[in-house]
């Protein structure tokens, strides 16, 4: 652990073990390094295990990684590779809740992109949710995709935002989950909350494309347009098939006035990589904003005839778009109504994007925002912290801490952590955390580095010690490293530990 910009090293450690149950190594490596971040940081609540037993079968848990990897590119061929691996990963473990969670996320995904008929697509993806929701209710990657289902196939907001929350509730660091809470701001313009959450994701998962394309989203939607195509250039560089991403890129082309150049993409670049209603609808588009209308309205009436069928809904969607930036706004709303009423969920995301933005001003367009993304008073991992010591039980502990302190002097043993010491003073340690960052102030630390820099003091000064090196009173004060010492030191005290030491020397 090491403080970048300081250049400070606070703790390293190595682990030696037998690769026999990989999710407790997981559990024991995750504590200690939250521990430590804790300790150095600042207060965190840490949970007795951080890492769940997903399975008995560490060959099916392989298989569940690889199908990760494939699906996290996010194109129809890779996903049709996680699919195979999600099966064979729940034949040998039925109960297998990720891989039942990414089973049902991955065709998902092939519905919402039509690679697969769209019915049949959401048919599997409820199933396999349903499993996995019977297997583990409080699962959190089962409410993501239950979020998922509320959105994309009963185009219900509320209900999407009311999972999401929950599934944050059950695991925090979630980055999936954080990137569908950021993804449901944007849709409203809420875009500090969207990108706060979006920054905790990729705080956590910074290489993953998904992630990423969620970064190169809000940029978008912000108007961000030349610092999203760089982001989507860098996804697409690494995966040309990456279907979200070719199409914000296409997206940020069309709202910078590239439009020849979009065409020329769509039809000579993704071509094959783009399904017929998304490449129809984009050139569409591009046709008409450039300004050709007699060519547009001929594309129009082919989006027309796609948008006919019920779960068209790439052409439903585009065919709103075609129809605004036609200024045909009766229409567009007219559309907007049909389609709403077959539950088109694609819509929810067109309807406040750029590239519908000029009848964001029609007297119509707030109603059926409010009608569209219905908001949830429910937002339980918003809500404020119950503090976790009432006033007098935190005035309790912290004069049973300072006198332990004092009597006990436990900050001596150089490894002391923060658990150990709530063991000794037999609190829990998320307690001790918080009385001492929110009632004394400090980081665990350099709580206990202060009452060590004392102890130094008191030998320092003590004639019987003047040849013990500075670096062995350190040590007999509960330091452990020299680095760390004479940092802290000349932190605290404003001089070095030598300076101290030959002004005490001229005092005496």
């Amino acid at each position: 652990m090491i403080e970048a910009h300081k250049d400070t090293h606070f703790w390293s450690e190595t682990w030696d073990r037998k690769l026999e149950n990989i999710f407790e190594i997981q559990d024991e490596i995750s504590l200690h390094i939250a521990d430590k971040l804790r300790e150095f940081t600042g207060h965190l609540e840490i949970k007795e295990h951080l890492v769940d037993k997903q399975t008995g079968n560490l060959d099916a848990y392989s298989l569940y990684l690889k199908a990760l990897f494939h699906f996290n590119k996010w194109n129809p061929e890779d996903v049709i590779l996680a699919i195979e691996f999600f099966e064979k990963a729940i034949a040998l473990d039925p109960k297998h809740t990720e891989s039942l969670v990414g089973l049902a996320d991955a065709y998902s995904f092939m519905g919402t992109t039509e690679s697969y008929p769209w019915q049949e697509a959401y048919a599997k993806t409820v199933e396999y949710t349903q499993r996995a929701h019977s297997i583990n209710p409080k699962n959190a990657g089962v409410h993501y995709q239950l979020a998922n289902l509320s959105f994309f196939t009963d185009s219900n907001y509320a209900d999407a935002m009311k999972h999401i929350d929950y599934a944050l509730e059950i695991k925090p660091n979630y980055p999936e989950a954080l990137q569908f809470k950021s993804f449901l701001h944007i849709l409203t313009g809420e875009m500090k909350v969207a990108h706060r959450y979006l920054q905790l994701a990729l705080g956590i998962d910074p290489l993953n494309f998904e992630t990423l394309f969620y970064k190169s989203y809000y940029l978008y939607r912000n108007k961000e347009y030349g610092r999203a195509e760089k982001v989507v250039h860098q996804i697409i560089e690494k995966n040309p098939k990456n279907i979200p991403a070719v199409i914000v890129k296409a997206y940020c082309m069309l709202k910078t006035g590239k439009f020849e150049e979009v065409i020329n993409y769509i039809e000579n670049t993704l071509s094959e990589k783009l399904l017929p209603d998304e490449k129809l609808g984009i050139t569409c588009l591009a046709i008409i904003l450039k300004g050709d209308l007699q060519n547009g309205l001929e594309l129009l009436d082919e989006l027309k005839k796609e948008a006919e069928k019920p779960y068209s809904f790439q052409a439903h969607s585009y065919l709103f778009l075609a129809l605004v930036n036609l200024n045909k706004f009766d229409e567009a709303f007219d559309w907007l109504e049909k389609a709403l009423s077959i539950k088109s969920s694609i819509l929810m995301l067109t309807f406040s994007d750029p590239l519908s933005e000029i009848i964001h001003k029609d007297a119509r367009y707030a109603s059926y925002e409010k009608r569209l993304y219905t908001k949830t008073n429910l937002n339980q991992h918003d809500s404020v912290k119950t503090p976790l010591l009432d006033k007098e039980t935190a005035s309790a502990y912290s004069a049973k801490l300072l006198y332990f302190l004092v009597t006990e002097k436990p900050y001596l043993n150089p490894t002391l952590s923060l658990r150990e010491l709530a063991q000794l003073l037999e609190f829990h340690p998320n307690k001790l955390s918080w009385l001492l960052n929110e009632k004394l102030g400090k980081k665990f630390n350099e709580f206990i580095n202060r009452y060590r820099l004392e102890h130094f003091k008191q030998l320092a000064q003590n004639p019987e010690n003047k040849n013990i090196s500075i670096i062995g009173l350190a040590y007999e004060s509960g330091f452990n490293s020299k680095t760390v010492f004479n940092t802290f030191f000349k932190k605290e005290e404003g001089i070095t530990p030598n300076d101290f030491i030959k002004r005490q020397n001229s005092i005496n």
